[in-house]
């Protein structure tokens, strides 16, 4: 499975020592240049965890097609633009992508996606973890992740949680 991502997803997971579920759940995810480097440099801490926990399977590749590349960042950062790209370039089976604007346009490139949430649903269904809430619940408040408070208390019903 070809997995690409935007920075939100990776760093989020991060914040709250969760990464491995990205590696149980896709063996290896491919990043563009510029979501490294929001990733390196959000945080202090941050490059040290990126390489001690995910140098194996945290894959780096710049997106080739400059031209597409520059009329998405008419719309879009740049991580996020590359990561379009490049999902679309490596035909990825899946990107990683939470910003609402970012997901429409790839989704119109006919790249499918899922956010962190999502991940998390996945995980769960996967048995990976017991119980998203306490995820959801680290995301808001020791990471700054941002919910729908309609949104998340939907997934908790979903998954029988509420």
């Amino acid at each position: 499975m070809i997995v690409v991502s935007d920075t939100s997803p990776i760093l989020n997971l991060a914040l709250i020592e969760r990464l491995d579920l990205l590696l149980e759940m896709y063996q290896q995810v491919i990043i563009p240049p510029a979501v490294y480097e929001e990733l390196t440099v959000s945080s202090s801490e941050l490059p040290d965890l990126l390489d001690r926990t995910s140098r194996d399977w945290m894959l780096v590749v710049a997106p080739h097609d400059q031209g597409r590349l520059a009329a998405l960042r008419k719309e879009l950062d740049r991580g996020e633009a590359e990561a379009i790209v490049l999902a679309t370039e490596w035909k990825a089976d899946l990107l990683l992508i939470d910003e609402r604007h970012g997901r429409k346009i790839a989704a119109a490139c006919g790249v499918r996606i899922t956010g962190l949430l999502g991940v998390l649903v996945e995980a769960k269904t996967k048995g990976l973890v017991d119980q998203v809430k306490p995820l959801f619940d680290e995301l808001r408040y020791r990471a700054g992740f941002w919910v729908n408070q309609d949104l998340y208390l939907e997934i908790l019903r979903k998954l029988g949680e509420s």
